[in-house]
């Protein structure tokens, strides 16, 4: 059976239904949010009621992005998906070096240390206090992805450890590998090496793509075989060309099972629960209807359906 590893358990993928493919639920407060508070997302009262509202205009699985150490708490994912009913996939592995102090326990641990924890993360449950302390209390939620960033220029030696420890944890479990990519720099770099390290790249799925605005490069990254992720779609400006619109224009009809979408709203200014905007249900109201409007709605299921069930299913 095809399932995908929710924070509450193990859901079978028919049940996946409508997928936000790349979205930041909870931020605890910590290293991150005081680079940004912008970043802060963890009053459980205001993301369940974000939440709520995606699920009953149709929303049925989130994916988190936020990885070990940087802003995650398990037993908040697990809360608000209790509350909002929406399926939530946990994510384990590293962000970018920028959201975690130099002297981080990422930077002294071996490869295959790293592999371990990422392991346990998807198979025996998150620390409860998500590694801050010295001692480990794993809870029963599981993380259903792993995660790794680059942020521009040639791979340091630290992040293709943590291309060997992401791969080994997907090819030991069979868990699906979502990345960052900075404004969808090293994108290409980033499926290369997993190529050669053996991933199953249907399985991997590139983030934020869409801020290049290339088709060409767009073609060459789809060519390889793996899948990307949208989330500019409410980010460009009004009077400004819709770069994701124009994109999605040409290549859903080439590449309809490789292209999935979220917002990645980050910032809880962009919650209306926080007194933001646009909120949350975009991708079910707004999104909806532009789809249609460009005579592409026949799309829909593959971007929001189809290609997350494939692709963060564990089989």
């Amino acid at each position: 059976m095809a399932f995908i590893r929710t924070v509450l358990g193990d859901v079978d993928v028919a049940e996946m239904g409508f997928c936000y493919s790349h979205e930041h639920v909870v931020i605890e407060e910590g290293y991150v949010t005081e680079k940004n508070d912008l970043f802060l997302l963890n009053d459980v009262d205001k993301i369940s009621q974000e939440l709520q509202g995606v699920y009953e205009k149709g929303g049925r699985t989130m994916v988190d992005t936020m990885p070990a150490a940087a802003g995650r708490n398990v037993l908040k994912l697990a809360e608000v998906s209790r509350r909002s009913k929406l399926h939530l996939i946990a994510p384990t592995g590293l962000h970018l070096a920028i959201y975690y102090p130099a002297n981080h326990w990422q930077f002294h641990y071996s490869e295959d240390q790293l592999s371990q924890l990422f392991i346990d993360d998807v198979t025996l449950g998150i620390d409860v206090f998500d590694y801050s302390g010295p001692l480990v209390q794993r809870t029963s939620h599981k993380a259903g992805l792993v995660k790794l960033a680059t942020e521009g220029g040639n791979f340091t030696v630290h992040q293709e450890k943590i291309f060997r420890a992401v791969v080994s944890t997907h090819l030991e479990t069979g868990v699906p590998i979502l990345t960052h990519s900075k404004g969808a720099t090293n994108a290409l770099e980033q499926v290369a090496l997993f190529d050669r390290l053996g991933a199953d790249l249907p399985h991997v799925v590139i983030s934020h793509v869409d801020k290049e605005t290339d088709l060409g490069f767009h073609r060459e990254l789809l060519q390889t075989g793996v899948r990307v992720e949208y989330d500019s779609a409410f980010r460009w400006k009004q009077g400004q060309e819709n770069n994701t619109y124009e994109l999605l224009k040409v290549l859903l009809p080439e590449f309809p099972e490789q292209i999935t979408m979220g917002m990645d709203a980050a910032k809880h200014s962009y919650w209306k629960s926080y007194g933001g905007s646009p909120g949350l249900d975009f991708l079910l109201t707004s999104f909806k209807e532009d789809l249609q409007q460009m005579g592409l709605e026949k799309y829909y299921d593959d971007i929001f359906i189809k290609n997350p069930a494939h692709l963060f299913s564990f089989r």
